[in-house]
């Protein structure tokens, strides 16, 4: 029986589920979108929206922005993506509850058949205003 039982194993064990639990989700804050199969989309998913979550309460009045880091650069494996979540990405969700992520089926692999998905942050970034050329008559 499976009672209470949490997680996917991914065919893998722990400490390489665990890499590649933080090699995804560095690369979903450093690029915002990622795509990869449905099964690691959902099984990342969680811990990545937690870290959101604990970046935006360090931001909060009272929340200690130090031990917040250091607990976000526990998983994160790159120094600038964990300073990327405290500056760019955490400010972008300051008035959303939840839901920081959305995952959007794509299809299957050619290769094996496998469900494959794209897991990208919902806020997009604002991007800075570019000087368009006049319409020409």
């Amino acid at each position: 029986m499976k009672h209470r039982v949490y997680g996917r194993k991914l065919g893998r064990n722990a400490s390489q589920r665990r890499a590649l639990w933080r090699g995804l989700i560095t690369d979903l804050f450093r690029h915002d979108r990622i795509q990869t199969t449905e099964a690691k989309a959902r099984s990342m998913r969680d811990d990545a929206e937690h870290l959101i979550s604990i970046a935006k309460r360090s931001m909060a009045e009272g929340g200690n922005p130090v031990h917040a880091r250091r607990l976000a650069a526990r998983v994160l494996t790159d120094p600038n993506v964990t300073k990327r979540l405290f500056d760019e990405i955490a400010p972008r969700f300051v008035d959303r509850a939840g839901g920081y992520t959305r995952l959007v089926k794509v299809g299957q692999r050619l290769g094996d058949g496998a469900e494959m998905a794209v897991l990208e942050l919902v806020e997009k970034p604002a991007k800075a205003e570019t000087k368009t050329a006049p319409a020409r008559k």
